[in-house]
């Protein structure tokens, strides 16, 4: 694609946005790297219909950073960093601001990617870019179903 060094770096529960993530690293020639929570999520944490459940909690939470399992080591060898996850409420899910947070974004570009069941990403890019200000963001995109390796590196190539 180019000589810049590319990190795919997501977090997925169910499987769909690790798909989608493997996808796009192979599209892009990137790295990949799991965002993986430190208590993993279970199916019950996961149900956004009970305002109890794990998720629900840290989504009304503004200030939820759930612990992640692991750090990158190596972030500074990356100029571009696609960060992936599932739409929750409308935005990212807490553990993205885990990840932005304990990594150093200094001189690369980020591009967030979704997948959603029914949202769109606008909210979440308005909401990241607000958080973290400092960070060069690029637009983003939802890839949902199946969107060939074709479009995805069409994109790949339209942003960097």
């Amino acid at each position: 694609m180019n000589a810049k060094r590319i990190l795919v770096a997501y977090f997925s529960c169910t499987g769909t946005t690790k798909t989608a993530a493997n996808k796009l690293a192979k599209a892009i020639g990137a790295d990949t790297y799991e965002i993986k929570p430190l208590v993993p999520y279970s199916a019950a944490d996961l149900d956004w219909n009970d305002r109890q459940s794990r998720s629900s909690i840290e989504m009304r939470d503004p200030f939820s950073r759930p612990d992640m399992a692991d750090r990158i080591s190596g972030m500074d060898r990356y100029d571009v960093v696609f960060i992936g996850f599932p739409i929750w409420w409308y935005v990212a899910p807490t553990i993205i601001n885990t990840f932005i947070e304990n990594h150093d974004f200094t001189g690369k570009i980020v591009i967030p990617f979704a997948t959603s069941g029914g949202s769109g990403i606008a909210n979440c890019e308005k909401n990241l870019r607000a958080a973290y200000p400092g960070i060069e963001w690029r637009a983003g995109k939802l890839l949902n179903g199946l969107i060939s390796e074709k479009i995805l590196t069409e994109w790949g190539e339209s942003i960097l």
